[in-house]
């Protein structure tokens, strides 16, 4: 936040033409370093360190994060960047950790933990989501929709709304019931996914590729498949 604040960002592009700026190297470091306390003997795979990729390929228990999510957001000041920490286990995450910074909000829970937000000022809110009858509100752009999403948009039977949010916030609205379903149809690596799939997880909802496989992590390629995510039925 004191990132956020300043002047100067220290923006910089990686090899994959994607930003980064001081904020996400030093939340690294942070994360990093407080996981090494908490949880010695739990290797942690990070964005922003390439030579960790290797861990989640070869480790059965590991901290999966996203130092800065939303890079972009953070640079356009729009407040809708998260930080994002998830342990997985035998390749799926069963506890993860979304913050919201710039608004005083953490998100948590998992499978079988139920999951909650709480506030800077302490204030703790259990998620329950339940459906509108007769409305599908999906996560989607409203000006940047690829053919893919707009066809997939396009099979959902009865009325539909149109919900936007940026980085992984998109699946908090589905675990806090501001939204039903979640199509993402374009590239995304695990890290962006893991924490806030099991915020998800923790109200009874789902993310799944297109033949309705749960997502899994420490896969070979580091890259998600296109997947759905939604509330619970």
């Amino acid at each position: 936040m004191a990132v956020y604040a300043s002047d100067a960002f220290g923006e910089s592009m990686k090899s994959d033409d994607s930003p980064v700026t001081q904020a996400d190297l030093a939340a690294h470091q942070v994360l990093v370093e407080g996981l090494a306390t908490l949880t010695r003997d739990t290797p942690v795979v990070s964005e922003e360190d390439a030579s960790s990729f290797e861990i989640g390929r070869h480790s059965t228990c590991y901290w999966l994060i996203d130092p800065l999510d939303g890079t972009k957001e953070f640079i356009n000041r729009n407040d809708e960047f998260t930080c994002n920490l998830a342990l997985i286990e035998d390749h799926r995450p069963t506890f993860g950790l979304v913050s919201i910074p710039a608004l005083g909000l953490l998100y948590s829970g998992g499978p079988g933990l139920g999951s909650r937000r709480i506030r800077r000022d302490g204030r703790l809110t259990t998620l329950h989501p339940t459906p509108v009858e007769g409305l599908t509100r999906v996560v989607a752009s409203k000006s940047h929709l690829n053919r893919e999403t707009q066809a997939f948009i396009d099979e959902i039977p009865g009325e539909v709304e149109l919900i936007q949010a940026g980085s992984s916030l998109k699946f908090l609205r589905i675990a806090e019931g501001l939204a039903d379903c979640y199509p993402r149809l374009g590239p995304t690596c695990e890290w962006d996914t893991a924490a806030a799939h099991a915020v998800v997880l923790g109200v009874g909802g789902s993310v799944t590729d297109l033949d309705g496989e749960e997502l899994r992590y420490g896969k070979d390629d580091i890259l998600n498949p296109h997947f759905v995510v939604r509330g619970p039925a």
